[in-house]
């Protein structure tokens, strides 16, 4: 079998060094023995392409990736968005890493999909002029700018409101893939900003309510900070600095102050394991969890720190915020549409309807979705 000679070594010792691994722990993943991997390393061997393709998909990068002669440079490799993360977060998983790489180039692929779709509802986003410094101020015009009414909303109306500003949102798969936040990792969320088409991530919950208050605490990043940003769920109680901003504002916008009008301080139940039972009603219109609720109503003086906690406590020892988990996959031709959002599929369709792109490329596009799970989405869309 045929072997390639021209593999820059040095590019697989850069990646090596990224994801903190010896190049020898290479060997496991080629599925070579030491012997075959010391020959190809030290002694100028080559790799097969299979191998080859192996260690590209091990890393996340195309195969030409590591036959280009020059070294690899941090700027040309990683936009100014990844590096704004991995700076602030250094101790990124391999996994996480890979996955903001992706969602990078979804990115890319939507914004080259719609040059060539003529579709007068989309339009490149434009950030609303918010008052700096005033957080409660700007968290009422952003409400205004959304147009988020004053009906039932939860997770997808939120996510709706946001898409039609402009700015893609993806929410992780709960199944184990490329597309999934380990359930392991304490990120909840991030955000890739950019001027024309900044991307939101929220992980997949057990529940919608806390996967909303993680979408308006990264929009609060792209409007307040005007920046990338990622998240751990402790980032999500923070006090202090930025993520303060971000939580406050996620709070005035799913709960305004005219809202906890509807809450009956007199009503409040003296056991905190009745708390859920008693905001149900607002939990279920406001699309939000019940600690959301007692953060605000902390904020204005209407709760007790001390009660609050004690229902912190009670309700990380009931287990409030467990993962998903499992689940079937009966509908797996509309799980695109759950991960990258109506807008993104959408457009994806619509180049396949106007033959911009073809059927197997839609596919790829599509979190990798069989030939006739793509022609079954087709058929959701047309029905719906």
């Amino acid at each position: 079998m045929d072997r390639i000679q021209t593999i820059n070594r040095g590019r697989i010792e850069w990646c090596c060094a990224e994801q903190g691994v010896a190049p020898d722990a290479l060997a496991a993943v080629l599925d070579m023995s030491t012997d075959r991997w010391t020959a190809f390393w030290s002694d100028g061997a080559g790799l097969t392409f299979n191998q080859l393709r192996k260690l590209a998909e091990h890393f996340g990068r195309g195969v030409l990736f590591f036959l280009e002669p020059d070294p690899a440079v941090p700027e040309q490799v990683h936009t100014p968005q990844f590096r704004t993360l991995a700076k602030q977060k250094p101790e990124l998983s391999h996994r996480l890493r890979l996955l903001i790489e992706r969602v990078e180039r979804q990115r890319a692929l939507f914004l080259s999909l719609r040059e060539d779709i003529d579709d007068a509802i989309w339009s490149p986003f434009q950030a609303p002029d918010l008052p700096m410094g005033n957080v409660a101020a700007a968290a009422k015009l952003a409400r205004q700018w959304l147009r988020i009414g004053e009906d039932r909303n939860d997770f997808e109306s939120y996510r709706k409101a946001v898409e039609a500003k402009g700015i893609l949102v993806f929410r992780t798969n709960g199944y184990n893939g490329p597309w999934q936040i380990a359930k392991e990792s304490p990120v909840a969320g991030f955000a890739l900003y950019d001027e024309q088409c900044p991307v939101i991530v929220v992980k997949k919950m057990a529940s919608d309510a806390p996967q909303a208050f993680t979408l308006m605490h990264e929009l609060a990043h792209v409007l307040l900070h005007r920046t990338s940003w990622i998240d751990d769920e402790a980032d999500l109680r923070a006090t202090h600095g930025r993520e303060r901003e971000a939580n406050l504002f996620a709070g005035l916008v799913l709960v305004p102050d005219q809202f906890l009008a509807s809450i009956s301080d007199a009503n409040r139940p003296t056991e905190v394991a009745a708390f859920n039972e008693w905001l149900k009603p607002q939990r279920k219109d406001w699309g939000v969890s019940t600690e959301v609720i007692l953060r605000r109503l902390l904020a204005v003086g209407r709760l007790p720190q001390a009660t609050y906690q004690a229902y912190r406590a009670w309700s990380l020892g009931a287990g409030q915020n467990t993962k998903e988990e499992g689940g079937t996959r009966m509908y797996r031709h509309r799980e695109p549409k759950h991960i990258f959002g109506d807008r993104f599929v959408r457009t994806v369709l619509n180049s396949l309807s106007a033959r911009r792109i073809t059927l197997s490329k839609a596919s790829s596009y599509l979190d990798s979705l069989k030939i006739a799970d793509v022609h079954e989405l087709e058929r959701h869309y047309a029905g719906a």
